[in-house]
């Protein structure tokens, strides 16, 4: 009850972000916080927790004896398992945080398994699947989007990666060796480029919520949405391209090593906890490498809403600002 409950110390705002979100290092810190692959193992019970002490602290109330160090651990699982924009617990296959476990498999996988056409359908088949909740989780969840649009953006991407891959696949086969091994992210980043925009298809139609530097919304707007989406797509491949890029180099060396040639049954193993290092660090400074709280120029707006922002506001407002999701 609310009698039993402390008031927030004052100054404390568990909203605000701890590191400097105008810099990349202050993003990198923040994803590192909230990437962090330990909080997929934390049990439903405590992530409901974390939400009620979030909600709670938000309205200037908390459980007496509860120190900042808790406030701030409840608020970094809060934003491991909650959508920012409406506050429901996301799927774990979707969550920022299962990136690497989830990703460190089927890229080791996929990169493991490139020789044969089935395998490549197989793995990129299974790797579009978890794509696609993935972009559907981290969604500006503010543009619904229907099972049809879902199911016209899945069968897309997952055609696009199999088309790209299975026809590299055969070009490549009197190609060096090297070059085959790149044949994945090739089919990766091709798939990324149909996948994202696809399954946020919604938000080009109908744009994305845009407000002002105080969180006033002005309006929706479909160029603002665009961009944010381009935003999302290079940080997807980026978040991929060192480990399907530089692993592949690395493998070509070991594999010509005696020894490496009498354990080929754990080339698998080796390939996903390899991809797993690279994704540690790569899924947090790919989803820094820009702003999640996107701007946008004024003058960049569509006509209407620009000039229905200046009746309003006049000058008062020279960039409006969205969620352009991750």
């Amino acid at each position: 009850t609310c009698a039993e409950m402390a008031a927030v110390p004052l100054g404390f705002n568990i909203d605000a972000p701890r590191w400097d979100q105008s810099t990349f290092v202050g993003r990198l810190k923040h994803f590192f916080n909230i990437t962090d692959p330990r909080t997929v193992l934390v049990p439903e019970e405590e992530l409901d927790r974390a939400k009620a002490l979030v909600e709670g602290c938000r309205a200037g109330l908390m459980p007496p004896g509860s120190s900042q160090e808790q406030l701030i651990y409840a608020k970094k699982l809060y934003d491991s398992a909650f959508h920012p924009d409406s506050g429901e617990k996301m799927n774990l296959i979707g969550r920022m945080s299962f990136q690497v476990p989830g990703g460190m498999a089927l890229t080791g996988c996929m990169l493991q398994f490139y020789r044969t056409v089935p395998a490549v359908v197989f793995w990129q088949w299974v790797n579009q699947s978890f794509n696609a909740i993935v972009n559907y989780t981290n969604r500006n969840a503010a543009s619904p989007i229907s099972l049809r649009q879902i199911g016209v953006a899945y069968i897309t991407a997952t055609g696009t990666a199999l088309a790209t891959a299975v026809g590299l696949n055969l070009y490549t086969k009197r190609a060096p060796p090297l070059l085959a091994r790149w044949v994945p992210f090739a089919a990766v980043a091709a798939a990324n480029c149909v996948n994202i925009p696809m399954m946020r298809q919604q938000e080009i139609i109908s744009g994305v919520t845009v407000t002002d530097r105080d969180n006033n919304e002005l309006g929706h707007s479909r160029r603002a949405a665009a961009k944010g989406i381009a935003q999302v797509v290079v940080s997807r491949i980026t978040m991929a391209a060192p480990g399907m890029i530089i692993l592949p180099i690395i493998m070509e060396r070991l594999e010509k090593f005696p020894f490496m040639q009498r354990i080929r049954v754990l080339h698998g193993p080796l390939q996903v906890l390899l991809c797993g290092g690279f994704l540690l660090f790569m899924v947090p400074a790919a989803c820094a490498l820009f702003p999640q709280r996107c701007s946008l120029a004024l003058a960049d707006l569509e006509l209407e809403l620009r000039d229905s922002i200046m009746a309003k506001h006049g000058d008062k407002v020279p960039y409006v600002y969205f969620n352009k999701g991750l």
